[in-house]
This record gives structure tokens, sequence and C-alpha cells, in this order.
């Protein structure tokens, strides 16, 4: 599949070269102004081929209008963890804390997507490969889970049990919401090869300091022999309308309905900062001394930190 809208020459001469482009994006999290800055940059890179990485809703006000716009692209889309919040929601799969108001910015999500969508974003798969991208995989977290996290300092010990013992030399992953590219030579096998792991960053909520929607394009060419070649990988960011999404967030109900947590996502959006995590541990942390205490108190707490 070849997305070729503007610069779409340029591609097709690459492509003659032997040359491809791929790009991956993830983390829309129900922001739609993000996602549009993303697609119209990627007019320009003209990849031959997109892969969402999951994610797409929940977290910001548009999760609907995002899975349809992600939809119209009709390129593969995996499953993030909050994909599966949303089709396991009400079932024995669910975690009962899922119910609470700590799980707000879920709750509207919810009622933002129809029958059909929620029954769409449950067949979505965890992992691609493809026959064109030889020796690449790309998952939202890991082969393991949708949830596992990968820093620099994860240990070798614990990316073994995320990933199978053949997989393959590029792995190309989201859900840290950081940009980053580290190597890792497993450790079952004296000789097994080494690794990279890429995570793309996130469209919708970055939360390096920079409120700018990230993403990956991935090139490769073919070697004299007709052999694959390495990929090179780049990531990029792009600047985006952030008061719009703020905007849509007062305009559909969101900031009304989301609660504390929505207004830590918002506060994500705005800054490009973590303060999600942040608050749900200070939270926890002040309720072990006082089990009744609300998310207000514990908001009204946090914010003077």
């Amino acid at each position: 599949m070849r997305h070729k809208r503007s610069g779409a020459a340029d591609t097709r001469s690459l492509s003659v070269c032997g040359i491809m482009r791929l790009a991956v994006i993830g983390d829309i999290h129900g922001n739609l102004a993000a996602l549009e800055a993303v697609l119209a940059e990627l007019e320009q890179v003209a990849p031959d081929q997109i892969v969402v990485s999951g994610d797409v809703v929940d977290g910001g006000p548009d999760s609907a209008l995002c899975w349809e716009r992600v939809k119209s692209l009709g390129c593969p889309v995996l499953r993030g963890n909050h994909e599966r919040y949303v089709f396991d929601f009400g079932t024995v799969r669910a975690d009962p804390v899922w119910a609470t108001p700590q799980f707000a910015p879920l709750h509207y999500t919810l009622e933002n997507l129809s029958v059909a969508q929620r029954a769409e974003l449950a067949a979505l798969p965890l992992s691609w490969t493809s026959r064109d991208w030889p020796g690449l995989l790309i998952v939202h977290a890991s082969q393991r889970s949708d949830a596992d996290s990968i820093w620099p300092h994860t240990p070798s010990e614990a990316l073994d049990l995320m990933f199978s013992q053949n997989a393959p030399p590029l792995i190309v992953r989201s859900h840290n919401h950081f940009c980053s590219t580290r190597e890792w030579r497993g450790r079952r096998l004296v000789q097994e090869p080494r690794r990279r792991i890429v995570t793309t960053g996130a469209v919708g909520l970055p939360l390096d300091g920079h409120p700018r929607p990230q993403f990956c394009v991935l090139t490769r060419s073919r070697s004299a022999a007709g052999r694959p070649a390495a990929i090179r990988v780049e990531h990029r960011n792009v600047a985006y309308d952030v008061e719009a999404t703020l905007r849509r967030c007062q305009e559909t109900g969101y900031t009304a309905r989301a609660g504390v947590l929505g207004r830590m996502f918002m506060r994500e959006i705005a800054t490009g900062a973590p303060q999600v995590v942040p608050f749900l541990r200070h939270f926890n942390l002040l309720k072990t001394a006082r089990p009744t205490l609300s998310l207000e108190e514990a908001e009204q707490s946090y914010r003077q930190l």
C-alpha cells in the first residue's frame, strides 16, 4: 500500500531506486488536532506504508473522531492497552478500578464510542510484520503484553521475557510516550543477535517536555545482491495547535465529564510533561494514611507540590 499524496512523485522515484519508507504513528489518545498535524506532515513524507501502533483512543476529547480518521487511512492498526480498556470494560476481564472516578476519562470515551466501534477495536491485532519489511516487528508495547514499559535502563533479562527468542533485528513500539532507541542482546543463547528497540514517542500525549506530536519514519534500500539492507530510523516531531485540543475539551464536555484525571490529561496536552502517573503516585501515597481521601483533595495537594 502506498500513501501517495503531496510529494508522491519523490516517493515513486525512491521506490524505483529500491528505497522504501514506512511511517509508524501511535499513542494518539483522542487528540484529533495532533493526529491531523502528523498526517499533514506525512503528506510531504509520502511513505509507502503507514502503521498505527495502538492507543488511538482514550485520554483526549475526540476518540471516536480519531478512530474514524485512522480507519480512513486504510492502513494496519494495532491494539494498545487503551483499546483493551474500552472493549474489556464491563466484562469479567475488567479491573474493578476502571469503574471508579479514577477512570472518568475512560467513561467519557465509552460514552462517545458506538458498540460497533468498540467491536472494531476488539478485533485489532497485537503486532505487524510484512514481507516488504523483513527484519522488522511493530508492536504497541511488547510481544508479551500491550502494557510493558521499556526504558533505556530496562535490564536485558526483563526484555528476554517480553519478546520471543526469534524476534527480528528491529523492533518498533510505542506506549511510553518518549522517543528512544536502545540495543538489546538477549541472554538466552550464547550467540543471540543484537537487536534495536525503537520507541516512537506519542502523537497525542508526548511526555518529554515538548508538546509536539512525535512519530518515526523508517527508510530501507536493497543491497547490490538483492538482500534487505539495514533500516534507518528517524524520529520526527511537528508543531500543532495545542489550544485547539484544549478548546475541544471544553466544547465536547470532556472537561466536565472526565474529572480530576481528565484535568491531568489536559495538563499533559498543554505542557508535554507527565502529570497522570505522578498524580496517581501522589494520590496512592496519601491514601495509605487517609483511606477516604478523594481525588479532588489529592488534586489540591498535588497542585501545591
